[in-house]
């Protein structure tokens, strides 16, 4: 699935993996290869990620039920954690880097395709 930046008329991820399922989740990139992903979730809630045995660095983006950006992390790096401070429907697992590459910023409005 793409994801395009609505706001800045650029695009976050060409490939990105769905993952709307538990255990797809749970796993997450842990011991896989470098993988845009989008968790969704059922109601905007808090979501602590962690980066353990995920061996390379990512961005992340939060995203409200309307898609729009409400929180980022770039360069999350291995064996970290991260405890969001703002409720978020989505989230994106991207490549570290993207996040400044599209000019992506807090407020922006994402689409999936």
């Amino acid at each position: 699935m793409e994801i395009e930046n609505k706001s800045k008329k650029t695009i976050l991820s060409e490939n990105a993996l769905l993952c709307p399922q538990l255990w797809q989740k749970a796993r997450g990139l842990m011991f896989r290869s470098q993988r845009d992903l989008v968790f969704v979730e059922k109601k905007e809630k808090r979501i602590p990620l962690h980066m353990w045995f995920v061996f390379y660095p990512i961005d992340i983006v939060y995203c409200d039920a309307e898609k729009r950006v409400v929180e980022m992390k770039e360069n999350f790096l291995p064996w970290k954690f991260y405890s969001p401070h703002t409720k978020a429907m989505f989230v994106l697992e991207l490549k570290a880097g993207a996040i400044e590459k599209t000019k992506t910023s807090v407020n922006d409005f994402l689409a999936f395709v």
